[in-house]
């Protein structure tokens, strides 16, 4: 079944390419998430939409001949639209270098000027008005710096301020002078860049209520009645209850914890609770779910949501996780999630042409002996194989003979080679990603130089029509819109759900995106409904490899005509 695509409203939702996860409790969020098309965006009514650079000069290329890629006139560079400055971004290595080496930019110098957001989604424009087309975005609880003196009000009653490295924001309802407003302070931990993932991830097993505040017993009486029966099932539960992943949702805590079930029977409270949560306070309204003075439960978590967190505490016994947007949640209605520890390699690093990547477990070495095939052992899943180039037939398979002498079959391992027929861009020095539908892989270049290969799980449907089916969109395009992280859902009945915080979110055409995956670990088959899905550390790694660069402390950036290349291609 294929879904129209929606504008892009505030805070980013998207029609996703969701996939399988291995964990049998994560099936019924990933079953649903599974029947996506592609990646539209949708968002709550009372967010206003914003217009983004689409995908212009992007050019369709299936069926495409290798002549024609490499013909200059098949993807010119144009210039930025008029409306666009220039990047402007500082000199120095990148955020986070394609071996996985992350470098945080230097702090805002003491007594600089400041700025600060305070929504999910705060519009960086072009020019100082809001009629300009928006060139970033910040989240709350980003700070940078800015120029001292206003630079204009159109459309803006609260004064644009030009921030660094480029671009300008409207004081008002989603950005502040104010660095000690409670939504600032509260959200003062930023996306972990260093990390696979961004955040804190689960899925959830059991749903149940979010909350404003820490819900006393009166309202654990009220809003979950059958709290005590849930406890029992999760402190049963080997695969996703007490017993596992602790570590998950400790990753920005200073002290050991105890085990779940012993600071549940000894009702213990963390020293550290969350400043806004003390002493009975409410979350600051950054959901906008809060309508009420009095409010407690706000919203509902179920099995069709996955979930991101900024903070994890114990209180009473039990433990509560922060969402990103400050709702109060149950820690034992979810399963944390670690995400796939694959990733791909460095070419002329970690390994040089010609070479295979393992895409499917079970493969085996295979030894000639005689005229005959013997089983050499295991071939290990996902990993990179040194060829010699060689390739042979054996029983009617295409087999390639590695370097130490042994064989392995196309079924399980894909032959990487550089590109044949160099395209015109590849030529004139871009940087640009080649992803083969095929091989499930995809190799990065700058210029007519390999750098980076890694296996993908692109649309389930493989070569049909993406018009028509969950394949994914193939043809020459450019990279215009990136998200540290973006949410994704569904809104079709029966089949609704919703992701939070899709890591490093990579949009190329429309609504197809390359991004992060950590509801699933199949990187290397067809799981996809449309999008391309990388796992979680080639997705960090990718992300600040592409243009359009996202600048330190932004949460993503837009640019038409002028991002890395995406050739997508049987």
């Amino acid at each position: 079944m294929h879904y129209g695509r929606r504008a892009m409203d505030t805070p980013p939702r998207t029609r996703a390419a969701a996939t399988l996860a291995a964990s049998r409790h994560a099936l019924a969020l990933l079953a649903l998430a599974a029947s996506l098309s592609a990646c539209g965006r949708s968002g709550s009514a009372a967010d206003a939409p914003i217009e983004l650079p689409g995908a212009a000069g992007s050019q369709k290329a299936q069926g495409a001949s290798a002549a024609a890629l490499a013909s200059p006139a098949a993807l010119a560079s144009p210039a930025p639209a008029e409306d666009e400055p220039p990047p402007g971004l500082p000199e120095g290595p990148p955020i986070v270098s394609l071996g996985g080496v992350a470098t945080p930019p230097a702090p805002i110098p003491e007594g600089r000027p400041r700025l600060a957001s305070t929504s999910m989604l705060t519009r960086v424009y072009a020019r100082p008005s809001t009629d300009a087309k928006p060139v970033g975005f910040l989240r709350a609880g980003a700070v940078v710096e800015m120029d001292p003196e206003p630079a204009g009000t159109s459309g803006c009653p609260g004064g644009f301020r030009k921030i660094k490295p480029f671009g300008y924001v409207c004081v008002g309802p989603d950005a502040t002078l104010d660095l000690d407003d409670e939504i600032v302070r509260a959200t003062a931990r930023r996306p972990d860049v260093t990390h696979k993932l961004p955040y804190m991830y689960g899925t959830v097993t059991r749903g149940g209520p979010a909350y404003a505040r820490i819900p006393t017993e009166d309202d654990l009486a009220r809003f979950e009645p059958s709290l005590k029966k849930h406890l029992d099932r999760w402190a049963k539960d080997e695969e996703s209850g007490a017993t596992y992943g602790l570590d998950v949702w400790l990753k920005w805590s200073a002290e050991p914890a105890p085990p779940a079930l012993d600071a549940l029977a000894q009702r213990i409270t963390d020293r550290e609770i969350p400043w806004y949560l003390r002493d009975g306070r409410r979350a600051p309204n950054l959901s906008g779910l809060i309508k009420t003075s009095d409010a407690v439960k706000i919203d509902e978590v179920s099995r069709r949501n996955g979930m991101a967190f900024l903070e994890s505490f114990l209180h009473e016994g039990r433990r509560y996780n922060v969402t990103t947007d400050l709702r109060v949640v149950p820690a034992d209605r979810f399963r944390p999630i670690r995400g796939s520890e694959f990733h791909g390699v460095e070419i002329g690093k970690d390994i040089d042409f010609p070479f295979a990547l393992v895409r499917r477990a079970g493969g085996k070495r295979w030894r000639v002996v005689g005229k005959k095939l013997v089983d050499g052992g295991e071939l290990e899943w996902r990993s990179a194989v040194p060829l010699t180039g060689k390739q042979q037939f054996f029983g009617g398979k295409l087999h390639y003979e590695t370097k130490d002498g042994d064989w392995v079959d196309d079924r399980h391992a894909g032959r990487i080679d550089p590109a044949k027929k160099m395209p015109a861009w590849g030529k004139n020095g871009e940087k640009w990603l080649d992803v083969n539908i095929t091989k499930q892989v995809l190799v990065a270049y700058e210029g007519t130089k390999p750098v980076y290969a890694t296996l993908i799980s692109s649309g389930e449907a493989g070569l049909d029509d993406h018009k028509s089916s969950t394949a994914t969109k193939r043809g020459i395009f450019r990279i215009h819109t990136k998200f540290v992280t973006s949410t994704m859902d569904s809104d079709t009945v029966g089949e609704e759900f919703e992701l939070r915080d899709v890591p490093y979110v990579q949009y190329f055409e429309e609504g197809y995106a390359l991004h992060g995956a950590y509801w699933h670990d199949k990187f290397g088959r067809p799981k996809s409904h449309g999008c391309i899905n990388l796992s979680p550390e080639d997705a960090r790694r990718l992300f600040f490899w592409t243009e359009p660069a996202v600048p330190p402390g932004w949460h993503g950036a837009a640019r038409s005509l002028t991002g890395t290349v995406v050739f997508v291609h049987p």
